[in-house]
């Protein structure tokens, strides 16, 4: 995913592209202090996504983010902003978030978490992957995959209905997988995150999870409590 920065203040736009690099893998392609030079770039390049700030010269955020919302291609507004008094005409026009300064950094981060989600249910859509089966290829949606198992050297690959063995270490597998929504929870263990329905604290500050239609509780090691809680929002 893409994005451009739209805030005629240099250190609100600083501090906005700090938390995008430091928190998401959401690419900055360009920043603007100008709202029709922003304009004319996304009618050109249409970016995946543009932070917006509402009060600025010429032609002011609310107006702009109407003329994007009306573009052919869904282009996701996310309004940066000192003014709570825009928010409901944000939402009227369909804006994924209303973001209010000063940032928080928490809120911030959980609205890039979200904005992850979306990219990475937009892939799995049509991302496949294939896999072995009674010595036969099969090909699935990622997504389908709840978790993943090393057994020795190999890896057990588990969907709510059925099971893969992969001649490779979990390792490898790992980067076979859509890395904004499959976290390596422990050496021994992948889950999918989409499929987690319930966190677990267990012994010395880990957590075991539980996943939809799966019996199996999956355990978060220590050495991957900190990358969890964060990927989780905890």
């Amino acid at each position: 995913m893409n994005c451009i920065v739209v805030d005629d203040e240099y250190p609100a736009r600083e501090e906005l592209k700090y938390f995008i690099k430091q928190f998401s893998s959401i690419k900055i392609q360009e920043e603007f202090d100008d709202s029709i030079k922003a304009l004319e770039y996304i009618e050109k390049n249409k970016p995946d996504i543009v932070f917006l700030d509402i009060n600025m010269p010429k032609l002011d955020g609310m107006a702009l983010g109407r003329i994007i919302n009306n573009f052919e291609k869904k282009i996701i507004i996310v309004f940066i902003t000192a003014y709570k008094e825009h928010a409901v005409h944000a939402f009227e026009i369909e804006a994924f978030d209303y973001l209010l300064k000063p940032y928080s950094e928490e809120r911030i981060v959980n609205t890039l978490m979200r904005l992850e989600k979306i990219e990475f249910t937009n892939k799995c859509i049509n991302s496949k992957i294939t896999l072995r089966t009674n010595n036969k290829l099969r090909v699935i949606n990622i997504c389908d995959i709840c978790y993943c198992e090393a057994h020795e050297r190999e890896t057990i690959i588990y969907t709510s209905k059925e099971k893969f063995i992969e001649n490779c270490s979990i390792s490898e597998f790992y980067k076979r997988l859509p890395t904004n929504n499959f976290f390596k929870s422990h050496r021994s263990y992948i889950v999918n995150l989409e499929k987690i329905v319930e966190i677990i604290p267990w012994f010395n500050n880990t957590y075991m999870v539980k996943l939809q239609e799966i019996d199996e509780e999956i355990p978060v090691s220590r050495n991957n409590i900190n990358d969890f809680k964060h990927l989780m929002g905890i």
